[in-house]
């Protein structure tokens, strides 16, 4: 894979911060398809990601940052998440950290390899978080329909018997389901509703 996943990286960043934007307060206690968070607890892990993929584009020790970004008031997670995701294009901006290697919890790989896991990882925390809030926004197709990709290509279905993996196996896909009902699918979630 020989692709710039930074564009993608930023628009997948630009659409959980205008979904953040959506979520109110009386919201932040309530389900998501991921069974073990809250809606809170979602958000501190997608701003914990981002700060996370923050410092592995700056050339630090990703694995040693918490995939949970602790103590935000329930009022501050837009602005908590804006601080990030601008800190994650930033560190990101050099184009030789494209081919660096860096350690990412799945392994060692390089940066543009990296990336692309966590526009996976982005745009699979978006579709969790849009339907813990019954889809306020319309999610652009392209980043689920790249994110998919990298999911298959890296998640085959006979290697998520490892219980250090986030994903369970794949379901079957909603009939009509669109690019994020099948990406969803294929990493073991269901709908809320």
């Amino acid at each position: 894979m020989n692709i710039d996943p930074r564009p993608l990286y930023t628009r997948a960043t630009e659409q959980i911060a205008a979904l953040v934007e959506t979520v109110r307060p009386e919201r932040l206690a309530g389900p998501t398809p991921c069974a073990e968070f809250d809606v809170r607890t979602l958000l501190s892990h997608i701003a914990g990601g981002t700060r996370r993929i923050a410092v592995v584009g700056a050339g630090g020790d990703g694995m040693a940052v918490r995939p949970f970004l602790d103590g935000v008031e329930d009022d501050r997670w837009i602005a908590a998440y804006d601080e990030v995701r601008t800190e994650a294009q930033k560190s990101w901006a050099d184009d030789a950290r494209l081919d660096a290697l860096v350690t990412v919890p799945w392994g060692e790989a390089p940066g543009r390899i990296a990336l692309a896991g966590y526009v996976m990882e982005a745009v699979t925390h978006t579709w969790d978080l849009s339907e813990s809030l019954g889809r306020p926004l319309a999610l652009d197709p392209e980043l689920a329909e790249f994110a998919l990709g990298i999911a298959r290509r890296v998640l085959p279905d006979e290697r998520r018997d490892d219980e250090e993996l986030p994903f369970d196996s794949a379901v079957p896909a909603p009939e009509g389901a669109d690019a994020y009902g099948r990406l969803a699918a294929y990493l073991g979630r269901r709908p809320l509703s």
